[in-house]
This record gives structure tokens, sequence and C-alpha cells, in this order.
């Protein structure tokens, strides 16, 4: 990371800021996560925070990797930086916290990235402070005041009066949110109850706070998530999820700070959010639509893609409402148990930990229902979108259960996983990390597994399981490249076996046939096809046929994977 501090707004000030946010948050995330009680008291909102931003991170890194790796002196642009940062915050947003703070980042970007400047001064940050509280401010449908939303506003307000460099205007508006932070209390009756400020607003002082560091070298003070008012509160008491809530696609998000909900009342049924492709036109329609079936709906985005919540009674409804617009993705619903939807903010006894649970990176939706289904905690991994370790985490906290087996599925996961154990360790939990490379490892591991075993003995019959099965993947080349079987153009289909391509065709249904011979070769008692969107039932049918007349011992299992990346993936146990 850069050294601060940094004189003007560029993209080295951006980098550094992303990552002194990141740090700032994984030092905050337990206390802002034991504050979160509007208007779910789901215990997440720092953690959902901290991954928004790792995301963002991420992006970040990517694009200075990118100008490294070329062969001109020129780093990115602050406008290369900028759009980095507000596309990782959309696409990794976590929570609808993550999704407002993802809306304010772009909001900045907007103005930092106009005109394409070598960097902007403190004028520069007051503009993109005021977009950013004003952009997130028209995403949210109908806004309530002491959440996220006032304290952004307080932070441009403070900002706008401040004149000087950029670390006099950050300083200001963190002053600004601050005081704004305190006042949420008085603003919201279940914060006051409470005796703790907004959850949200916190968040983004400490990521403002971040920013004062960027251009002064100093840590802001930190804020307590008191309020003091009401109640004492212990900071370090996490509020656990009620058992209610049942996360589908793998992922269980917070609901809507910042969005309005009647307290006391009981709300819609359904949580929906999913990343939408729609033009702008589509999505107000989109918009209208979603806020006549139902409420704290908040859109963010712009420029083609878009991120999408809403609380609803009619889950169905409000994702053919997406498809109407565009096309919808990395859809999740959360059906929300009796009362947990508008809460008011009354404690919740604990939930009792689950002595075992799986948690299972996947590459596809199909897969995740199936792995689901065997009582996996999944989370799902897009084609170049790996999950961070802090969303592994998540996941791994989410399953609530003193012992976890961990399944990466991966092979280029397995530091992450590993880091991710690590730390939930550190939280007394007994995590197991098994490192599957693919999918059908972690199937046959999953189909061995049984939790009235002893620990030791469950992890050592699923390693055992996965590590007898093969793996293979038919894909498709995107470039001209060097492989073990030759070289393969652009447009080629290719059979990789244990992750090296030993076959290079130009038809799935045969290059998949060839290596499952291969494949079947050295032995196998069952195989397991697990077919991507692209490929058509016929394809299956084929191998399946192949199977029978070849090998009449062997048994076929077929599952659909949705969008999976590999056009196929091939498992022989």
């Amino acid at each position: 990371m850069a050294q601060v501090p940094q004189t003007f707004f560029d993209a080295l000030a951006v980098r550094t800021w992303c990552g002194l946010a990141l740090e700032t948050l994984g030092r905050a995330r337990e206390e802002i996560d034991a504050i979160n009680v509007y208007p779910v008291a789901d215990g997440d909102t720092g953690t959902n925070l901290y991954l928004t931003v790792e995301s963002a991170v991420a992006a970040v890194e990517a694009v200075f990797a990118g100008h490294a790796a070329g062969s001109g002196p020129e780093g990115p642009t602050l406008a290369d930086a900028a759009r980095a940062m507000a596309h990782g915050a959309l696409i990794g947003a976590r929570g609808n916290s993550g999704t407002i703070l993802a809306q304010l980042l772009r909001g900045m970007a907007q103005v930092l990235a106009d005109d394409d400047p070598a960097h902007a001064d403190g004028q520069g940050l007051r503009l993109a402070l005021r977009q950013a509280a004003d952009s997130a401010r028209r995403a949210v449908a109908h806004p309530v005041e002491g959440t996220v939303l006032t304290v952004a506003s307080a932070a441009a307000d403070a900002a706008d009066g401040a004149r000087g460099d950029c670390g006099t205007v950050a300083r200001a508006a963190y002053d600004g949110a601050r005081a704004a932070l305190a006042a949420t209390p008085g603003q919201l009756p279940v914060l006051e109850r409470a005796g703790v400020v907004d959850a949200g607003g916190r968040g983004l002082v400490a990521v403002l706070g971040a920013l004062v560091e960027t251009f002064t070298g100093e840590r802001a003070r930190e804020v307590a998530g008191s309020a003091g008012t009401g109640p004492s509160r212990d900071p370090h008491t996490r509020v656990e999820p009620a058992a209610g809530p049942v996360p589908v696609d793998g992922v269980l998000d917070e609901c809507a700070d910042g969005a309005a909900a009647v307290p006391g009342q009981e709300g819609p049924a359904f949580e929906v959010i999913y990343l939408l492709e729609a033009e702008d036109r589509a999505v107000e329609r989109l918009r209208e639509r979603l806020d006549a079936l139902g409420d704290s709906l908040v859109v963010v985005g712009g420029d083609g893609l878009w991120n999408v919540h809403v609380h609803v009674d009619d889950a169905g409804a409000a994702v053919e409402a997406g498809i109407e617009a565009g096309r919808p993705h990395r859809i999740r619903i959360t059906h929300f148990g009796a009362g947990d939807v508008h809460t008011t903010g009354a404690e919740r006894p604990p939930r009792e930990r689950a002595q075992r649970a799986v948690v299972a990176v996947v590459p596809g939706e199909g897969l995740a229902g199936l792995y689901n289904e065997a009582g996996a905690t999944t989370v799902l991994a897009r084609p170049g979108e790996p999950p961070a370790s802090g969303e592994l985490v998540q996941a791994v906290r989410r399953a609530h259960a003193r012992e976890v087996v961990l399944l990466p599925n991966d092979a280029d996961l397995r530091h992450t996983a590993a880091a991710a154990a690590e730390q939930v360790r550190t939280e007394g939990i007994r995590v197991a990390l098994i490192p599957t490379r693919s999918a059908v490892q972690g199937i046959a591991a999953l189909a061995v597994h049984e939790p009235d075993r002893r620990f030791d003995e469950d992890v050592v019959s699923m390693t055992s399981a996965a590590g007898a099965t093969r793996y293979a993947e038919v894909t498709v080349a995107e470039r001209q490249s060097w492989t073990m079987a030759g070289i393969c153009q652009a447009g080629d289909v290719l059979g990789l076996i244990d992750g090296d391509v030993a076959v290079i065709g130009s038809d799935v249904a045969e290059t998949a046939e060839t290596v499952l011979d291969r494949m079947l070769s050295a032995g196998g008692e069952m195989v397991t096809l697990v077919l991507g969107d692209d490929v058509p039932d016929a394809v299956a049918g084929h191998l399946e046929g192949r199977v029978r007349e070849g090998y009449l011992a062997v048994d076929t299992v077929v599952y659909r994977g949705g969008r999976q990346g590999a056009l196929l993936l091939i498992g022989v146990e």
C-alpha cells in the first residue's frame, strides 16, 4: 500500500484509502455487528461493510497490477482507480448497508473520474462527497432519517463549509458525520431503546476516518457504538440472528439500513437481492413495479449494471420484474421468520449452535441447490469472481456450528480457505479444511458425510472420498496458448483432467467422451456429470450411453450446474 499522507486525491490516494478503510472496518467489524438493531437485528452490518470494501480493494489492486504488468511506465489514472473502486464495491456489496456504501463510492467516482483529471483537490473532494450523499439518497425508495443516509448527508454538508486541501475537507466531513451519528438515536426510537447508534452510519464514519488518515497520516479518533443513552449494552455482545431466515443461493444478508420500515408491524415475508444488467429506462419502470410489490426498496448502480434490493411477499414476482427489465443474476432470496422483517429492536435469545456443519464453495446456482439440499452452507463462486477469505469467514459464522468442514472445491482457493479457517479458529470454532479441487470432489465428500460420527473420523472419511475422485472439466479456450496437449486456438474445446489440458477438440460431446474414456481406463464405479447452462441435455444422454455401452459396472449421475464457468464437470470415483 502507498505511504500516507497523500497530497491530492489521485490514483494512489484511492488505493491508500481503500486499504485503510478495510483495515479500519476490520478493527470495528465486531462492534458494528453488535449494534446492528435496525431494521433487523441480524448482527452482520460490520461484516457486510467489510466484505464490500474488500471487493473494492481487490478491484483497485487489479488495476494497479494490470498497469505494472504493462510495458509503459505510467500507472493507472485517478479515473481508472475510482471506477475500479466503485465497480468492485457494487459487484461485491453485501447486505443493504454495503449496497448503499457502494452507491456512495459510485457517486464519488462520478466526480473524481469526470474529464479524467490527473488528481482532485479539496474542491473536487467536496463535490465528490456531495454527489455521493445525494446519489445514495436517490437510490433508496423511501429514505428514513437516523440511518447511514443521514450520516452521509451530514458529512457532505460539513465538507461544503470547509476550505482548504483534501485533508481539511476530509476532517470536516468526518467530524460532521460523527456528530450526525451521535444524534441518530434521537431520530430512530429503536436505536434509543437499544442504547446504540445506527450501525450503517457507524461503518460510514469508519470509512471517512480512513479518508482522514489517507490525507493527514493521522488515525481518526475512535467512535463508540453506544449512544450514551438508554439501556447499557456490551459492545462485544453479538446480536444473533433469529433461526427463521434460510439462506438461498448461499447468502444470508442483512436487511435495509436506510430504507423505510414501520417498527412493530409485520412486513413482507421475503428479502430479494440481485445484480441486474439493464438500461436506465427499464430500471425506472422496475423501481415503480417493485415499490408497488413491497417495501425497503433500494436500487443502486448505473451504466448498465445495478444492484436491486426489496422486501416482498411474492419473491417470484420480484425476480420476474427483474427478468422483464434485463438480465438478473447473483439472485439471493431470504425468507424471514415471523416478526423478523420490521423488528422493534428487542433482544432475541441466542440460537443454539449446531454440533457440525459443512461449508462449501460451489461454481453455479444448480450445484448450490444440490449442496444446500444435502445440508451444506454454500458460497457461490461465479466465473472471474472467486470469493474472498472474509466471505468464507462469514459463511462459517452463518453455519453457526461448533465444528465445520470446509470444502473450497478449487485448487486456487486453498490458501484463501486456509486463511478463513485460521481466522474462525480464533473464535473457538473447530475447522477442518479438506483440499477439494473441484465441485465433484466436494460432492463425493458430502456423500459420505455423517455428522453423528466423531469429527476426526468424519473428516478422514470425507477426505478419502474426495481424494479417490478424479476430476475433469470441458471448457472453451479464450485465446491461443501452449498446453500439455499441444497448441490450442481461441474457440477450441479443451478437456482438462486433474487440472491439466489433456484433449483439444472442436465438439463438446466428442471431447467429453474422449476425456471420459481416458479417466475410466484407470477404473471407476461412479461417473458424475455436471452440465453448465450452455450444454444441451443431449450431451449428457450421449455420455450416459457411452458409459452404459463401454463400462457395464459403472453408474452415472447427472446434475445441472447453472452458470458455472466450465461447460461440463466430470467426476470419476
